[in-house]
């Protein structure tokens, strides 16, 4: 089987999820058990086929939308926008140096966006990594939809944080972090930017999964659990958006966005 079967394959997998040309799609991924299917097909497993069937999926006006996060800005290293590698894996570093590829300007939470609509995240330079203004604000006001390939809720759902952030939950907090940042251009200087982070202080953990139950409950994602069948599910950042506004309107966060643990110090 050749490359261009093989994804041609793959990408009729991830549209029984219920993406459609046309789609701006953020995906989550851990890629192995995938590239073993490839094996199995008879195939070179290869990332860049991975991404060749994502982008087929959505079709020549489609885009996708890859996590390019890299903490390091947070421990005071240097963050250069044209070199600075993602630390989610080999699909989306291979989607940074794809051709077209535009990447985000936040030095924590960048994307990479390839695909028709990916001039709609140039010069995105958003200050918080969760804000209005960020790529996940960009998803939310376009319609967009989230894709994860064989990962839970905890390990991949980034957007919950964008929600919280809109929402301005209690137990989370603004912070900010200076370092060095190199533009496009190679000019260096010290940037700042912010994060909605979780409040250590009063012990909140990050605690997700129970919201993704709440999800396929709703029957608002689609597609498959992770390590069945393709492992792709599917849900629609304005369909999430909603549920999880109900949940923290209504006070429900704790035990379904987050726990606290409550072991005092001796």
């Amino acid at each position: 089987m050749n490359l261009d079967e093989a994804a041609s394959i793959l990408a009729q997998d991830w549209r029984r999820t219920g993406i459609v040309g046309g789609d701006l799609i953020l995906v989550h991924s851990s890629i192995s058990r995938t590239l073993r299917r490839l094996t199995n097909m008879g195939c070179s497993p290869s990332p860049e086929i991975v991404v060749e069937s994502l982008l087929q999926a959505v079709g020549p006006t489609g885009t996708v939308l890859f996590p390019l996060f890299n903490f390091d800005f947070t421990k005071g290293l240097p963050f250069d926008i044209r070199t600075t590698p993602s630390h989610m894996g080999a699909l989306t570093e291979i989607a940074r140096l794809w051709e077209g590829a535009v990447r985000t300007g936040h030095p924590i939470y960048s994307f990479a966006a390839i695909g028709g609509a990916a001039h709609e995240f140039e010069g995105v330079d958003n200050f918080s990594g969760y804000g209005e203004n960020s790529p996940f604000g960009l998803l939310h006001q376009m319609k967009g939809k989230i894709a994860v390939i064989d990962l839970p809720d905890l390990h991949s759902m980034t957007f919950y944080h964008y929600i919280e952030e809109s929402l301005n939950v209690p137990y989370r907090y603004h912070k900010t972090f200076t370092a060095p940042y190199l533009g496009r251009d190679g000019k260096y200087w010290e940037k700042t930017y912010g994060l909605f982070v979780r409040n250590i202080e009063m012990g909140v953990l990050t605690h997700v999964d129970p919201m993704g139950e709440v999800l396929w409950a709703k029957g608002l994602y689609t597609g498959e659990r992770p390590g069945v069948g393709a492992g792709m599910r599917l849900i629609g950042a304005e369909e999430i958006f909603e549920a999880c506004r109900e949940v923290i309107t209504a006070g429900k966060a704790e035990g379904l966005l987050y726990r606290v643990d409550k072991i005092e110090n001796l």
